[in-house]
C-alpha cells in the first residue's frame, strides 16, 4: 500500500467525482439558495432595462434655471409620458423613469424653488444621476457561470434578470454509515464509550457541499454487519456511501475487508496526511463510491475538506477549492513525508502596515473538536513546515 500524497488525493477525488453522471432540474428562485448552477445565468435583456433616476429631485433639461411642469412625483411604476424641452424641470423619485429630453437629475438637496423655478446651488453635470439602460449588464451578458453555488447575491441578481427559476445540479445522494460499539448518541459517555459527534452534523456538512444525505445506518464492530450495511437497499439508492471508523489495518477495522468482500477497489487506501492517514476512497462492483473517513472526529473532518469536498465539487462541475497563502504568525516544525491539517484563525499583525496573519489554534489532536469550533480556516502545513512570518497556505472551511 503506498500513501497518496495530500494534493494527489484531493485531485484524484476531485477526478473521481467528475465521472458521475451529471444530472440537472428547474427549482423556483425562491427555493434555490445554496444550490450549485447546471447552466450559466446570461442577462436576458439589458440592467437597468430602462433609464431611470438614481436620485430623488427633478429631471431637468438645458441649463438652468428651470420651470417646474410637475412639482409632484408619479408613482415610478407608471411613468410620466411627458417630454422636456429646454428650461423645463419635472419631479422624479429614485427609479422614477426618464422623461424624453432629460439631460440630468437635480438632486432635491441641491436646489432651491421660488415661484415654480428651480435654481441650482452647483454647476450641474449632464447625465448627472441618471441610470442609463445597461450601465450593470447587456442583453447576453453572463452573469454568473455555471459551477457558482447559489449565495443571496446570485440569487438577488438573477431575480432582477427576469428568472424565476434556475437550471441546477441534482445533487449527489449520499448514505451515511456510522460504525463503532463504543459509539452512544445520548447521554454522557461512560469510561470505554464515545459520544457519537458525526450524525448530528456529516448530513449538514454532506449538503452545504453540494450533496443530499438521504439516510444512515449505525452498526457495530463486525464483518457481518459491514457487509450488511454497505450492500442494504437505501445504501445501494445511493452515488456516495460515506462511513465513519474502521478504517485502520487492525483485526477490529473492517471497512477494507467489506469493499473487497463487495467487489471495491481502492483507489486512495490512506493519504500522508496528519491527520486523517486512514482515509480510505473505494469504488464497489455497482458504480457506486465509498468514501471511508477515520474514527476520530477531527481526522474525519480533516478527510472531508481533502476527499469528500472535491469529490463532490466533481461531482456538480465546481473546480477544487484554491489552496490560498497568508503569512503565519507562529513556526510549525517539519513533519517529513506528511501534510498537516491544522484549523487556525485570523490574528491582526503585529505591524501596522502588514496584513492580518494565520494562528493555529489549540487542542486540535485528532480525537478533539475544540479547536476546530473556533477556526476560521485550514492550514496546510507542507512536510518541511513553517517559519514565523514565512508565508503558509490554507484552505477556507469548506462548510
Amino acid at each position: 500500500m503506498t500513501d497518496h500524497r495530500w494534493e494527489q488525493a484531493r485531485t484524484e477525488a476531485h477526478t473521481l467525482g467528475q465521472r458521475i453522471t451529471p444530472s440537472s432540474e428547474s427549482v423556483a428562485l425562491h427555493h434555490a439558495g445554496g444550490r450549485i448552477l447546471a447552466q450559466d445565468i446570461i442577462a436576458k435583456y439589458p440592467i437597468p432595462h430602462c433609464a431611470t433616476s438614481a436620485m430623488d429631485g427633478y429631471a431637468a433639461a438645458g441649463p438652468g434655471p428651470w420651470t417646474i411642469i410637475n412639482d409632484h412625483a408619479v408613482n415610478p411604476a407608471k411613468g410620466t409620458g411627458t417630454s422636456l424641452t429646454p428650461g423645463q424641470a419635472l419631479a422624479v423619485v429614485t427609479g422614477s423613469l426618464i422623461p424624453e429630453g432629460t439631460e440630468l437629475i437635480l438632486r432635491s438637496e441641491d436646489v432651491t424653488e421660488q415661484e415654480s423655478v428651480l435654481t441650482c446651488e452647483r454647476t450641474p453635470r449632464p447625465g448627472a444621476d441618471i441610470r442609463p439602460s445597461g450601465t450593470e449588464a447587456v442583453a447576453g451578458d453572463i452573469l454568473a457561470p455555471r459551477g457558482t453555488t447559489l449565495r443571496a447575491g446570485v440569487v438577488a441578481t438573477a431575480a432582477v434578470a427576469g428568472y424565476d427559476e434556475l437550471l441546477v445540479s441534482t445533487p449527489p445522494t449520499v448514505f451515511c454509515i456510522y460504525t463503532g460499539d463504543e459509539v452512544i448518541t445520548h447521554g454522557a459517555p461512560s469510561p470505554g464509550q464515545v459520544r457519537d459527534g458525526f450524525s448530528p452534523v456529516l448530513p449538514l456538512i454532506i449538503e452545504s457541499l453540494g450533496g443530499r444525505a438521504i439516510g444512515s445506518a449505525r452498526i457495530g464492530d463486525t464483518l457481518e454487519e459491514t457487509i450488511q450495511a454497505l450492500s442494504s437497499p437505501q445504501a445501494r439508492e445511493a452515488q456516495i456511501i460515506l462511513t465513519t471508523g474502521g478504517t485502520g489495518f487492525s483485526a477490529r477495522d473492517f471497512i477494507r475487508r467489506a469493499a473487497q468482500n463487495l467487489g471495491g477497489e481502492e483507489t486512495i487506501s490512506a493519504i500522508a496526511m496528519r491527520p486523517g492517514h486512514p482515509t480510505m476512497v473505494a469504488t464497489l462492483g455497482d458504480q457506486r463510491v465509498l468514501i471511508a473517513l477515520p474514527g476520530n472526529p477531527l481526522a474525519a473532518l480533516m478527510a472531508v475538506t481533502t476527499v469528500l469536498d472535491p469529490f463532490l465539487r466533481g461531482a456538480n462541475g465546481v473546480a477544487l477549492a484554491p489552496v490560498r497563502s497568508a503569512i503565519s504568525a507562529q513556526s510549525m516544525p517539519a513533519l517529513p513525508g506528511r501534510h498537516r491539517l491544522i484549523p487556525a484563525s485570523w490574528v491582526p499583525s503585529q505591524s501596522p502596515h502588514s496584513p492580518d496573519e494565520l494562528i493555529r489554534a489549540e487542542h486540535v489532536g485528532s480525537a478533539m473538536l475544540r479547536g476546530l469550533s473556533g477556526a476560521q480556516v485550514i492550514l496546510v502545513i507542507p512536510p518541511a513546515g513553517v517559519e514565523a512570518g514565512n508565508p503558509v497556505t490554507y484552505l477556507e472551511l469548506p462548510w
